[in-house]
C-alpha cells in the first residue's frame, strides 16, 4: 500500500510538472522559425514570477548550440569527450529519446582556447532531418525520428582559423553551408537527400556568420558574410550577384548581415555598425552605401530588430545596450557602459530576453526613452552564450555543459 501511495504521489508530481508547461511554436534552427530571433507574437505572464521554475536539468555535453525545439521534442548538438553528439530529448521531461555519436578530435587555435572546443553550429530541423556543421567542419545529415545518420561530409584539410561557427540553411532541396578553411572555402548546396553537391561558390573562405535567403527585385538570393566579402548569389545556381569586401581584425566577421527591405546591415568587431543598398542597375548589380553608425560596434552579439529600430550590446565600453535607427543609422540612446561581454537576445512579441553570458536573463521593453527592464532572473550557474529557446511559457536555457528547462509559472 505503501509503495503504491508513493507511485500515485509521483505520478501526480510529474502531471503537475507537465500541466504546468504550455506548448508554443517550434524553434526549428539558429535564432529561430525566420532566423533573425524574433517570435512574432508571445503572451507574458499575467504576473511576472519572482523566479522561474525550473521543471528539469540534464549534462547533454560541452557546445554553445542552441537548443532546437519541434514538437514534443528538443534537439541539442554537444561535444562529448573526442565526440561530437547529436541527441533528441522529450522536451516535458528531459528523458534521452535517443543519441548518436561521430568522432571529431578536435585541437583548438590558443586565441579561442577560452570558448571551449565547440560545437558552436545549431542544429537546423526540416522535413524530418537535422542538418549540423561540427567544430572542425564535418557537414552532418540526421533522421529525426531515430538519429540514424543519413549521410555525412567530412571535415576539410584545414578548417577555418578558430572552428566553425555557421548554422546550415535549409533552402527546399538543399542545405547550404560555407565549407573550407582560412583563404580556401566555397558557399556550396548540398542536396539534402544524398548530400551530393548541387553548386558552389568558390570565391573566398568561410566566416562564423550564418547565410539567409532574400528575395531582391524579384530574385532570391543566398546572402552570406564570407571571411573577407559580403556575398549574394542565386540561390538557383550559386552564380555570384554582387559582391561588397569587409573584414575585421583577426578575421572574424561573425555577426549575420540584417535585411531591411533592399538594405544589408553589417557589422562587425571593432568596426562601426553600418548598412548599404543592393541595386539592380544595367543589366547587373551593384551596391550603394546608405549610412554608417560610429558610435557602436558588434562583436560576436546580434541584435534584435524593434520595428524600425536595433537593439543591440555594442562591445565598446566593455557591453553597452543601445539602440539606432534601421532607416537612418542614428543612436537614439545608449545603455550605462560594462552591462556584458556577451548577451543572446530574443524578441518575443514587444519583449526581449536578453540573456548575458553571466546567466543573467533579462526581460524587458526597448523604446526611444531607453530601455525598461520587467523581470531579471539568474538561469544557470556556467557561463551561457547560446540564446535562449522560447516557446509558450518555457525557456529551454544551454549553459557551458547541462539544459535546462525553466518555465515562467
Amino acid at each position: 500500500m505503501g509503495r503504491t501511495f508513493a507511485g500515485m504521489m509521483l505520478w501526480l508530481a510529474a502531471s503537475a510538472g507537465l500541466a504546468a508547461q504550455s506548448a508554443g511554436p517550434d524553434w526549428p534552427q539558429w535564432r529561430g522559425p525566420n532566423r533573425d530571433g524574433v517570435l512574432a507574437s508571445f503572451t507574458p505572464p499575467r504576473v511576472w514570477p519572482d523566479e522561474l521554475q525550473r521543471r528539469w536539468q540534464v549534462d547533454v555535453g560541452e557546445g554553445y548550440a542552441t537548443p532546437v525545439l519541434v514538437g514534443r521534442r528538443v534537439y541539442m548538438f554537444t561535444r562529448q569527450g573526442e565526440d561530437e553528439v547529436m541527441m533528441a530529448l522529450d522536451a516535458a521531461t528531459g528523458e534521452m529519446v535517443w543519441r548518436t555519436a561521430y568522432a571529431a578530435p578536435f585541437t583548438m587555435n590558443p586565441a579561442a582556447v577560452p570558448h571551449g572546443p565547440g560545437p558552436k553550429s545549431t542544429p537546423t530541423f526540416a522535413n524530418g532531418r537535422l542538418y549540423t556543421l561540427g567544430m572542425s567542419g564535418i557537414v552532418s545529415a540526421f533522421d529525426a525520428p531515430t538519429g540514424r545518420l543519413l549521410w555525412q561530409k567530412p571535415a576539410p584539410p584545414v578548417g577555418p582559423l578558430y572552428g566553425t561557427s555557421m548554422s546550415a540553411l535549409v533552402d527546399g532541396g538543399r542545405v547550404i553551408l560555407h565549407v573550407g578553411g582560412h583563404d580556401d572555402g566555397a558557399l556550396t548546396a548540398f542536396d539534402v537527400d544524398t548530400g551530393d553537391e548541387v553548386w558552389r561558390w568558390d570565391g573566398d573562405g568561410p566566416s562564423y556568420a550564418s547565410p539567409f535567403i532574400a528575395e531582391v527585385d524579384g530574385v532570391r538570393q543566398v546572402i552570406n558574410l564570407t571571411q573577407d566579402q559580403v556575398v549574394g548569389v542565386a540561390a538557383a545556381d550559386g552564380r555570384l550577384l554582387w559582391s561588397r569586401p569587409f573584414s575585421t581584425g583577426f578575421t572574424q566577421n561573425i555577426i549575420t548581415p540584417l535585411l531591411d527591405g533592399r538594405t544589408i546591415v553589417i557589422a562587425g568587431f571593432q568596426e562601426p555598425v553600418s548598412a548599404f543598398r543592393v541595386v539592380r542597375r544595367d543589366g547587373g548589380w551593384v551596391t550603394e552605401d546608405a549610412w554608417v553608425n560610429e558610435d557602436v560596434s558588434l562583436y560576436m552579439t546580434h541584435g534584435a530588430r524593434v520595428g524600425d529600430w536595433l537593439f543591440g550590446l555594442s562591445s565598446r565600453n566593455s557591453g553597452q545596450y543601445f539602440l539606432l535607427d534601421l532607416k537612418t543609422g542614428e543612436t537614439r540612446w545608449t545603455g550605462m557602459p560594462r552591462q556584458a561581454e556577451n548577451a543572446a537576445i530574443v524578441r518575443a512579441g514587444d519583449l526581449l530576453f536578453v540573456l548575458q553570458d553571466d546567466a543573467q536573463l533579462i526581460v524587458g521593453r526597448a523604446g526611444t526613452a531607453g530601455f525598461e527592464v520587467v523581470a531579471r532572473y539568474t538561469v544557470a550557474e556556467r557561463a551561457t552564450w547560446a540564446p535562449p529557446t522560447i516557446s509558450g511559457n518555457r525557456i529551454f536555457v544551454k549553459d557551458v555543459s547541462t539544459l535546462t528547462l525553466w518555465t515562467l509559472d
